[in-house]
C-alpha cells in the first residue's frame, strides 16, 4: 500500500469525508485532511453551504421502491438501523447498522474510481456492561459500497442491509467486525411513516432541512455474536433515511435525537440541535400504532436533562425528560450503557436507551457534538 502527499484546498464537505478523498487505486491511496473554512460549518461541516447540490423543498413527493435508493444529487445522505433486542436469557441489548453516502461534486459522471461519491460505514453492539463498534470507509464506483432501490440492497464490505425477497420486507441486517456480529431478519408490513411535515423535515428556523422518512414497526429475530459465543435475540428495530445538502445551520454544534418504542405500540422520534449562538432547535413526530405520523409543535417537546457522565473525555446528559404536550406523555429515558461511545471519524455517543414513567419502553439515543472537557 502506498501514500503519496496531497495538495489540499480548503472544502465544504464533512471531514469524515476529507479522510476518504484520497482513495485512487487498487494498491493505493491519498490519505488527506482538509482544512476548515473560517466561517462555521455546523457538526461534521453538515451546515457548510453550497448550492450547486439539489435542494430540499417541501411538498416533494416521496415514493417507493425509488426512494429507498440512493440520491446522488444531493450531498448526503444515510441508512440507519438501530434495534433493541432480548436475548434467551432476558438481558437487554442494542445494535446499530449504518451507511453514509457523500457527494464530492454535485454532478458525478465519473466511472470506477473516478466516481465522486464516498461511502462511510458504522456498525456497533451494546449490551449493559460492553460496547463494540467498527468503521468501514470506502470510494464509489468500484462495488466496494453501494445501495440499490429495487431490490433494495446496502452494503459496504462484509456489512450489509439487503431485502431478501422482491418487496422491500422482510430484510437481513449481517455485520462481522472482530470481537462482534450480528445477523438478523428485520420484518414488517407497515408502510414507510413520512417524518416531518411529509418527509420535510426542518433542522432550524432559517431553511435548513433534509427529507426524512423512517420505517420503526420492525420485528427482529437472529443471532449476535460476542468473543465467539452466539446469542439468539429478538425485538424492535427501527430504520431512518435522510437525504440532504445542507441538513443544518452553520452554527448548529451537535444534536440529541431520540426514537421510542411505547409499550402502547406508539412512537415517537425527537431531537433538539444545540446552537454556538440560538435555542436548541425543537422538533418530532408522533407515530400512532397504525403509522400515521403527526409533527409536533416545538413549544410542545420538553427534553431535559437529569444526569450526566463522564465519556470519552466529556460530559454527557446519560438520563432525560421528554414528554409532550396533549399526548399524556411524561417519561425518564436512560441508558443501558452509558459508556456507548462511537469512536469514529466523527465521535459520537449512541445507544439503547430504556424508557419508565407515564408510560414504558425502549429506544435510542444518538448524541453528537459534546466537546471534550478542559
Amino acid at each position: 500500500m502506498s501514500v503519496e502527499k496531497c495538495h489540499c484546498r480548503k472544502s465544504s464537505n464533512p471531514f469524515w469525508l476529507r479522510r476518504i478523498l484520497g482513495f485512487v487505486g487498487m494498491t493505493g491511496f491519498l490519505l488527506c485532511l482538509f482544512t476548515l473554512p473560517a466561517t462555521a460549518q455546523g457538526f461534521a461541516g453538515l451546515g457548510a453551504s453550497d448550492d450547486t447540490y439539489a435542494p430540499v423543498r417541501p411538498g416533494t413527493d416521496i415514493t417507493f421502491p425509488k426512494d429507498h435508493g440512493a440520491h446522488p444529487g444531493h450531498r448526503i445522505e444515510w441508512w440507519y438501523v438501530t434495534a433493541n433486542l432480548i436475548d434467551s436469557d432476558g438481558a437487554p441489548l442494542g445494535v446499530q447498522w449504518t451507511l453514509f453516502r457523500q457527494a464530492a461534486a454535485p454532478q458525478d459522471t465519473g466511472e470506477g474510481w473516478a466516481s465522486q461519491q464516498y461511502w462511510m460505514g458504522h456498525s456497533a453492539l451494546t449490551t449493559a456492561d460492553t460496547h463494540h463498534h467498527a468503521e468501514r470507509l470506502a470510494r464509489g464506483g468500484i462495488g466496494q459500497a453501494g445501495v440499490t432501490a429495487t431490490p433494495f440492497a446496502a452494503w459496504i464490505d462484509n456489512t450489509s442491509f439487503s431485502s431478501m425477497e422482491t418487496d422491500f420486507s422482510p430484510l437481513r441486517l449481517s455485520s462481522s467486525d472482530g470481537d462482534f456480529a450480528y445477523d438478523l431478519t428485520l420484518a414488517t408490513d407497515a408502510p414507510m411513516v413520512l417524518q416531518g411535515e411529509g418527509g420535510y423535515s426542518r433542522k432550524s428556523d432559517r431553511g435548513q432541512a433534509s427529507y426524512y422518512v423512517s420505517q420503526p414497526f420492525f420485528t427482529v429475530t437472529g443471532t449476535i455474536t460476542l468473543s465467539g459465543k452466539d446469542r439468539a435475540v429478538t425485538g424492535r428495530a427501527w430504520m431512518d433515511r435522510e437525504w440532504s445538502s445542507q441538513p443544518l445551520a452553520p452554527d448548529q454544534n451537535g444534536w440529541d435525537w431520540f426514537s421510542l418504542h411505547l409499550e402502547s405500540g406508539a412512537k415517537l422520534m425527537l431531537f433538539r440541535l444545540r446552537s454556538d449562538t440560538r435555542s436548541p432547535y425543537l422538533a418530532g413526530n408522533w407515530i400512532t400504532p397504525d403509522g400515521t405520523s403527526e409533527a409536533l409543535a416545538p413549544d410542545a417537546i420538553t427534553m431535559e436533562p437529569l444526569a450526566t457522565a463522564k465519556v470519552a473525555g466529556r460530559t454527557l446528559p446519560i438520563k432525560w425528560r421528554l414528554a409532550v404536550t396533549g399526548r399524556d406523555l411524561d417519561v425518564t429515558v436512560e441508558a443501558l450503557n452509558r459508556n456507548s461511545w462511537n469512536g469514529t471519524s466523527f465521535p459520537y455517543w449512541e445507544g439503547p436507551i430504556t424508557v419508565t414513567g407515564s408510560e414504558g419502553g425502549t429506544g435510542y439515543l444518538e448524541m453528537t457534538g459534546y466537546p471534550l472537557n478542559e
